[in-house]
C-alpha cells in the first residue's frame, strides 16, 4: 500500500476506527472488464456511434476514424488477451508524453499529422473506457479533449452537477477539480459515485509524485465529492486531513527508528507504552527520539552487534562524546549540542526506571537492569538554565522600551499595505498609480484573483494580496500577544465562543471576558478585555466573515498531538485558495519576521528579530513592574508555580531597589505614629551613655542597647565581651592568678570552688586565643602619596632633548 494510504488509514477522523480501512482503502485495478474485452467490430462501433456523427464530414471525425484504425491495428499485433493487457505490453503506457514514438518506430520521417491520428483513436479509447491508462501516464499529457470527451460520456450528469458546485471557485481551481475527478474515473473506471476516499489518497499521492506544477494541495475537488455525498459521512472534511501523517501507535514510532536487535526494540516499546498514560504524545515522541535515535541506534551503528543495556566504560564514553555534538549525514561534528545535558536526562531516567519496576515486576524488568552509565553530577542543569535564563532576561530588557517603536512599526505597516492595495484594485491593467510617493503599475490579475503590481522604480513584481494579509496579521498578532500575554498556540485557538459575558455582582456592569482553552497547563483561564484588545479582536472578525453571517468552521491541526479538532469558528484563519484553513504557526513565525525586518529596529547594529514568546516575557515583566502581585500574574499567565512566573520577568536592580523602598514606606505609614518621633535630649544621652558603660577592662560588651549585664559582670566568661589584643598581658596576669587559686582550691579541698576556677580559665583560654587571632591579622599600613620617580626609567618611551623628564 501507499505510504500515504498507510497515513491516512491510521490517522484520526470523526469515525471509529474500525470503518477506516474500507473507507479509505483505494479500489483495486481491474485486470479486465467488458470494454476491454470487446472484439474490434463491437468496440469500433460503440467508439464511433458514441463520439463521431456518421453522416458528417468533419474532419476531426474523419481524423478519429483514421486514428482509431491505425491504433488498433497496432494493438492487435501486441501480446494479451484483452486491449488493456496489450496497451501495457506494448510499452506505451511507460513512454508517456512520447507513447505515439512507440507505434510509429521504425519510420524515417514522422510526420505531425500521423502523430494527431493516433492521438485522436486514443482519445476514444481512454474515454470509451478500453484501456485505462496508468496515473503517470496520464499526468504526463495535455490532452484537455480526452478529459472533456471522458466526462461528456462517462457520468455527464454528475460533472454537470460538480461543476455547477464549483461555480464560485476561478476557473482555474474549477477545471483543476474537474480534471482530478476524471482522471479517478479514467483509472478506476466506473462513476464518479464509485470514487472512494481511498481513490483520492491515491490521486494525491501521484500527483505528489509525478506532477511538476504542484497541485496536490489543492482541495477542491475533494470538497466537491464530500458535498454531494459521493464520499462517507466518515470522510473528514479536509483533504488535509488526509495527507498529514496522524498520530502513531508506540509500535509505529519505535519501529521507525530503525533498531536492529529485536529484543531491544521490545523492551523500548514496553517502555513507552507503560509511560503514555503519564505524558502527552509530544513528550512520548520527544523522549522516544532520544532513546530510540541518540541513543540506542547510535550505539547500533557504531557497536554492530550490541544486544545489552550494560555498557562498558569506553562504549559509553565514546557516545556522550558524540552525543555532545550536532553531526551532519556524514556524521562530522558541525556544532555543540546545546542540550546535551537534559538529553542525557532521559537515559539516566531510562535506566533508573527499569531498576525501580524491577523490584515490582522482576520477571519482566530485572533481566535488563544494569548499571547506568550517566553519572547524576553530568547531568546537572543548573548552570545551563542560568545562562538560559540570564539571555532571556537581557532579551526581555533589551526589547521592553523598544515595544513602542514596534507598535508604530506595525500600525504603519498594515496601513500602507491596505492603501497600495486599495489603490491597486481602483487602477485597471497597465495603469500607473502613486501610493505614499512611490509609483507602481498595475498587473493583469491572474486565475487566483491576486492583486499583482510592478514598482517603478526597480521592477519588481509584488503580491500585493500577500503582503496586505501578511501585514494585517502580524499587526494582530502583536497586538494579542502584548495585551494577553498568552502562548501563540493559545492564540491561534481563540474561536468566536472564546467571548464570555460576565455582569459584575455588585454594580450589575457588564465585563466582557476573553476564554483561554486549556493548552500546556490544561486548566482554563479568563481574561479581562480591554477596550484596546477588543479593537483588535472586532477587526480580526469582521476581516474572517468577510460580510457572512458568521465565521467559516474550519479544523485545525494540533502539530504536537498530531490530532485534528472539530469544526469551529477560529478567529485566527484564512482564505487559502479555494477554502478557508487556520493560521498555523509558521505562518505567524514568517509574517513576524518580515515586520521584524520591515521595522529596522536595530540594537549594537543589528537587526532585532521578534518572537511570539518575547511578548509574553514582555508582559510579565512589564506586569509585575507596574505593581502586580506575582501571584496574580500567574493566574493570568496560567502557570502552575510561582517560580515559572518569576523565571519569565526580567526584573531590574534599580526596580528591586524601588520596589523595597516602597514597601518599607508602606510598612510605616502602618506603624504606630509614636515610633517616629523625634529624639529628645534626655532619651539621646541615655543612648550614648549606653555605649560608655559597655567599655570594660579587656575590650567591649557586646550587649544591645538598653539591656542592663545578664553575666553578673563575669567578663571573663561572657561571650559577649569583644577582647581588646591590647589587654592580653592583663589577661594573661588574671590566667596565672586563676592558676595559683585553683592550687589552693585544691590544697584546701575547696571542690566547689575548684570547678567555678576551671570553668573561669578555660573561658579565659579561649579569649587569649581570640586576642592572639586578632593580632596575627594584618594591620592598616600607610602606603603614602604616589612616586612615579622609581618607574620612570622603565618607560619604553625614550626622551628626547627638550622634553620635561628627570635626567
Amino acid at each position: 500500500m501507499n505510504p500515504i494510504v498507510q497515513a491516512a488509514v491510521a490517522s484520526p477522523a470523526e469515525s471509529p476506527q474500525e470503518d477506516k480501512p474500507q473507507a479509505w482503502e483505494p479500489r483495486v485495478c481491474e485486470m479486465s472488464w467488458w470494454q476491454t474485452r470487446q472484439s474490434r467490430e463491437s468496440l469500433v462501433e460503440r467508439l464511433l456511434g458514441s463520439f463521431t456523427d456518421p453522416g458528417a464530414s468533419l474532419a476531426r471525425d474523419k481524423t478519429r476514424r483514421r486514428g482509431l484504425g491505425k491504433l488498433l491495428n497496432w494493438l492487435e499485433g501486441q501480446p494479451g488477451e484483452t486491449w488493456q493487457d496489450r496497451w501495457m505490453a506494448s510499452g506505451a503506457d511507460a513512454a508517456g508524453f512520447e507513447w505515439t514514438d512507440v507505434p510509429l518506430a521504425g519510420r524515417e520521417a514522422i510526420k505531425r499529422h500521423q502523430r494527431d491520428e493516433l492521438a485522436a483513436g486514443l482519445v476514444l479509447l481512454v474515454a470509451g473506457q478500453v484501456i485505462r491508462p496508468s496515473y503517470l501516464w496520464l499526468l504526463r499529457q495535455r490532452v484537455t479533449v480526452m478529459l472533456a470527451e471522458t466526462r461528456a460520456i462517462s457520468d455527464p450528469e454528475a460533472f454537470q452537477r460538480l461543476e455547477r458546485l464549483a461555480q464560485h471557485a476561478t476557473a482555474a481551481a474549477r477545471s483543476d477539480a474537474l480534471n482530478k475527478i476524471t482522471w479517478i474515473v479514467i483509472r478506476k473506471g466506473g462513476l464518479v459515485s464509485d470514487i472512494t476516499v481511498g481513490d483520492c489518497i491515491e490521486l494525491t499521492a501521484e500527483l505528489e509524485e509525478h506532477h511538476f506544477r504542484g497541485s496536490a494541495g489543492r482541495p477542491l475537488f475533494y470538497a466537491l465529492l464530500k458535498e454531494t455525498g459521493v464520499l462517507p459521512t466518515s470522510a473528514p472534511l479536509r483533504l488535509r486531513a488526509l495527507r498529514i501523517e496522524g498520530r502513531r501507535s508506540v509500535e509505529q514510532i519505535v519501529d521507525g527508528y530503525g533498531i536492529e536487535c529485536r529484543p531491544v526494540r521490545d523492551l523500548l516499546v514496553e517502555y513507552f507504552t507503560e509511560r503514555a498514560p503519564g505524558l502527552d504524545h509530544v513528550s512520548l515522541r520527544s523522549i522516544a527520539r532520544n532513546l530510540c535515535r541518540l541513543f540506542w541506534r547510535d550505539l547500533e551503528i557504531h557497536h554492530p552487534g550490541i544486544d545489552s543495556l550494560r555498557l562498558t566504560p569506553q562504549v559509553a564514553q565514546a557516545w556522550k562524546e558524540r552525543l555532545a555534538h550536532i553531526r551532519d549525514a556524514q556524521g562530522h561534528p558541525v556544532r555543540p549540542r546545546v542540550n546535551f545535558r537534559s538529553e542525557l536526562v532521559f537515559v539516566r531516567a531510562f535506566y533508573q526506571d527499569i531498576a525501580r519496576w524491577a523490584a515490582d515486576d522482576p520477571a519482566r524488568w530485572a533481566p535488563w537492569v544494569a548499571p547506568c552509565p550517566i553519572k547524576a553530577n553530568e547531568c546537572a542543569t543548573k548552570k545551563s538554565r542560568s545562562g538560559v535564563k540570564s539571555r532571556m532576561d537581557q532579551r526581555t530588557r533589551t526589547q521592553l522600551p523598544l515595544l513602542p517603536a514596534l507598535l508604530r512599526a506595525v500600525d504603519r505597516q498594515c496601513k500602507d499595505a491596505e492603501a497600495r492595495i486599495t489603490a491597486a484594485i481602483a487602477a485597471p491593467a497597465g495603469e500607473r498609480f502613486l501610493v505614499a510617493g512611490q509609483e507602481f503599475e498595475r498587473r493583469r490579475s491572474g486565475q487566483a484573483r491576486r492583486v499583482y503590481v510592478t514598482e517603478g522604480a526597480t521592477g519588481r513584481r509584488r503580491n500585493l494580496t500577500h503582503e496586505e494579509e501578511a501585514a494585517f496579521w502580524s499587526w494582530a498578532t502583536v497586538e494579542v500577544l502584548r495585551h494577553t500575554g498568552i502562548r501563540i498556540e493559545e492564540m491561534l485557538e481563540l474561536t468566536h465562543h472564546s467571548f464570555i459575558a460576565y455582569t459584575l455582582p455588585t454594580t450589575g456592569e457588564v465585563v466582557p471576558m476573553l476564554q483561554v482553552a486549556p493548552s500546556k497547563t490544561d486548566a482554563e483561564r479568563l481574561l479581562l478585555v480591554s477596550p484596546e484588545l477588543a479593537e483588535v479582536l472586532t477587526a480580526v472578525i469582521f476581516r474572517v466573515r468577510a460580510g457572512n453571517a458568521a465565521l467559516p468552521l474550519v479544523s485545525a491541526y494540533d502539530v504536537f498531538e498530531q490530532t485534528w479538532s472539530p469544526p469551529m469558528p477560529f478567529l485566527f484563519q484564512r482564505r487559502y485558495g479555494t477554502e478557508d484553513r487556520p493560521l498555523t504557526r509558521s505562518y505567524i513565525r514568517e509574517c513576524l519576521v518580515a515586520t521584524s525586518q520591515s521595522a529596522e529596529i536595530t540594537v549594537a547594529g543589528d537587526p532585532l528579530e521578534w518572537r511570539p514568546h518575547d511578548f509574553r516575557r514582555i508582559f510579565v515583566t512589564d506586569a509585575i513592574r507596574s505593581g502586580l502581585p506575582p501571584h496574580i500574574a500567574a493566574k493570568i499567565c496560567g502557570h502552575a508555580a510561582l517560580d515559572t512566573t518569576m523565571g519569565y520577568a526580567a526584573i531590574y536592580p534599580e526596580d528591586v531597589i524601588s520596589h523595597h523602598r516602597a514597601f518599607i514606606a508602606r510598612r510605616r505609614t502602618e506603624r504606630p505614629s509614636e515610633e517616629y518621633r523625634e529624639l529628645t535630649a534626655t532619651e539621646w544621652d541615655e543612648f550614648l551613655s549606653h555605649f560608655e558603660l559597655r567599655k570594660v577592662a579587656l575590650g567591649t560588651c557586646g550587649r544591645d542597647y538598653s539591656t542592663p549585664c545578664q553575666h553578673e559582670n563575669a567578663c571573663v566568661r561572657c561571650p559577649l565581651l569583644l577582647v581588646d589584643p591590647a589587654q592580653m598581658p592583663r589577661l594573661q596576669e588574671i590566667y596565672a592568678n586563676l592558676v595559683d587559686r585553683l592550687q589552693e582550691a585544691r590544697d584546701q579541698g575547696w571542690l566547689g570552688e575548684v570547678a567555678a576556677i576551671e570553668t573561669t580559665m578555660a573561658a579565659a583560654a579561649q579569649k587569649l586565643a581570640a586576642m592572639r587571632d586578632r593580632a596575627a591579622q594584618p594591620s592598616t599600613v600607610h602606603l603614602g602619596m604616589p612616586d612615579f620617580r622609581a618607574t620612570a626609567g622603565t618607560a619604553t618611551h625614550r626622551p628626547r632633548e627638550g622634553d620635561p623628564w628627570p635626567r
